[in-house]
């Protein structure tokens, strides 16, 4: 019968993975979100499960009563800001040379960019470029190393190639020069890619602690990931004044630090999600 369902093995046990995998994606995060929003004899208890327990914000407003949660926030969002569009102005202007096959030594270049995936010169090497430079507790110690990613310089790089070739060379015949067709024409056309390796810059920016830990030694420039990292590993915060334990469990508060971390993360994915599976899909296209 036309439109009947039709259960099938495969079927059957692909739906089974992909609850179980729902499911262990979404508890942790509706535990961390009741356990933060839960009252502090709840919480001490081990009564905590998937719903919060008498209903309690004061986790809450003892994270956001603290400079040093704020201001850790704040930092994060203009390294994460700056940092994503600095990624994306570079890999927009490195790919386009890359991807015109008139280009001098082309296959050399790729296997030059494609060999640093693979051949890291490590941490202390870097470290001591960025220090020699002068750029510890700066901004640009934290965007330049990682001004360009190898494998979103690929992605953007083959959908240029999957371009119309006929536009560059109508925008070359009107006189505009390489810029020009970059700016005014590639970029724009190129907007689902860029939306796609732009959520990856993104989420890289926001979730790294790894660089601002070493590169920053000024706690008031830390993002709020280092800050978090301290309050979970070394219990940082709890213990020097930034929640009584008698009043209000070390859980909530690392849980409400958590769930403001991820606010923006769950703010900015739906409305990039459309582009992002576009980007990467159409990356894979001839044109």
């Amino acid at each position: 019968m036309v439109g009947q369902a039709r259960f099938t093995f495969f079927g059957v046990i692909n739906a089974i993975m992909l609850v179980g995998v729902a499911i262990a994606t979404l508890y942790p995060v509706l535990y961390i979100a009741a356990v933060s929003l839960s009252d502090t004899a709840s919480v001490s208890q081990g009564q905590v499960w998937l719903l919060p327990i008498g209903l309690n914000f004061e986790a809450y407003a003892e994270v956001l009563k603290d400079d040093k949660i704020p201001r850790a926030y704040l930092n994060t969002i203009f390294y994460t800001a700056f940092g994503t569009f600095v990624n994306l102005l570079m890999t927009a202007i490195a790919a386009y040379p890359l991807a015109n096959r008139d280009l001098v030594f082309r296959k050399f270049w790729m296997l030059m960019i494609v060999l640093t995936m693979f051949l890291n010169p490590g941490i202390i090497p870097n470290y001591l470029i960025v220090q020699q430079l002068g750029l510890i507790d700066s901004v640009w110690a934290l965007v330049l190393p990682n001004a360009i990613w190898t494998f979103e310089l690929i992605i953007l790089k083959t959908f240029y190639e999957n371009m119309s070739s006929q536009i560059r060379e109508a925008a070359l015949i009107d006189g505009a020069s390489e810029f020009r067709i970059l700016f005014n024409i590639v970029i724009p056309l190129s907007k689902p890619a860029m939306a796609s390796i732009g959520l990856f810059y993104f989420m890289g920016h926001w979730n790294s602690f790894f660089l601002p830990m070493i590169y920053l030694n000024d706690q008031a420039l830390y993002p709020l990931q280092v800050v978090l990292r301290g309050m979970l590993i070394f219990n940082e915060g709890s213990t020097a004044g930034l929640v009584d334990k008698a009043a209000l469990a070390p859980q909530a508060m690392k849980n409400a630090t958590i769930v403001l971390a991820m606010i923006p993360v769950l703010i900015v994915y739906p409305f990039a999600q459309k582009y992002f599976a576009k980007g990467v899909m159409l990356g894979s296209e001839k044109g």
